[in-house]
């Protein structure tokens, strides 16, 4: 693994106050993978036999029942998942998919609950992941449950231009549709309503979004910080939607992806079981 990943995970919230020498020793049984876009890394019900953390490209947390199915977060560089399942030695709850080329460090999961008992530090950490991702999940919940579709899609646009430092535009750097499904609608409804804010205050291009009356917006869907959040402590884990881009940096993010060697294909640690594409 490259010593400037090792860097960035080392400093991730999960790993950067546990002791030196187990991080060392954490990391000599881990091992980095590429995988290309759209391709199952695991799948809801299975053992957790890693934690998994992002080091290049995106993966989608979805879950399926009865045919359905729907997003329920988008990982990105530096972040990990799942690590409850890891920590409780039990199922995944989600399955995980490559959005595009990826690189992604697999943790042994049993290292893991080895050096959660022998260091106090990590321990630690490991406490705030969980309850910070407690904490998201009941927002999130909450936020499905007490607003109407349109309420979900202003507060979600006004929350991603906050995390772009209060942008009036700001471009979003998932696709429609899983913004549509983590805000538990359908794509054509998600497309009617965004129609229907055209003449209230945001102007939505691709996947460019321009806010022209924020106070509206407000208005309409006023920001509470129960809802919406954020807590001050920031999490390695991803348990929501990632934040957007500013204008212009999309295309050099892209250009430096296509230098990694996009499309090449890799092999998958969990060959041996059927994979869906």
């Amino acid at each position: 693994m490259r010593e400037e990943d090792l860097s960035e995970v080392r400093n991730l919230p999960l790993f950067r106050n546990m002791r030196a020498a187990n991080f060392q020793t954490l990391m000599q049984g881990a091992y980095s993978q590429r995988f290309p876009g759209r391709l199952e890394l695991i799948q809801q019900g299975q053992r957790a036999d890693f934690l998994h953390v992002v080091v290049e490209g995106s993966v989608e947390l979805y879950a399926d029942w009865q045919g359905a199915s729907t997003t329920m977060a988008v990982v990105r560089p530096v972040g990990t998942f799942i690590l409850a399942a890891c920590i409780r030695d039990l199922p995944y709850l989600m399955s995980a998919r490559t959005l595009e080329p990826a690189r992604v460090l697999l943790v042994p999961a049993s290292d893991l609950r080895a050096t959660f008992r022998e260091d106090p530090e990590f321990a630690v950490s490991i406490v705030g992941e969980l309850a910070g991702a407690f904490r998201s999940m009941a927002r999130h919940a909450k936020n499905l449950k007490l607003r109407n579709s349109r309420e979900r899609i202003i507060g979600y646009l006004l929350e991603q231009s906050e995390m772009s430092g209060g942008a009036d535009q700001f471009v979003l750097q998932v696709e429609k549709r899983l913004v549509a499904s983590y805000l538990g609608m359908t794509a054509e409804n998600f497309s009617r309503a965004l129609r229907t804010l055209e003449g209230e205050g945001i102007h939505m291009k691709g996947q460019t979004v321009t806010i022209i009356d924020r106070a509206a917006l407000m208005r309409a869907c006023p920001p509470d910080i129960l809802i919406d959040g954020p807590d001050p402590e920031p999490m390695s884990g991803g348990v929501s939607l990632p934040g957007p881009e500013l204008p212009g940096s999309r295309q050099e993010r892209r250009s430096a992806a296509g230098q990694g060697g996009v499309g090449q294909q890799f092999r998958d640690p969990n060959e041996t079981r059927p994979g869906r594409t």
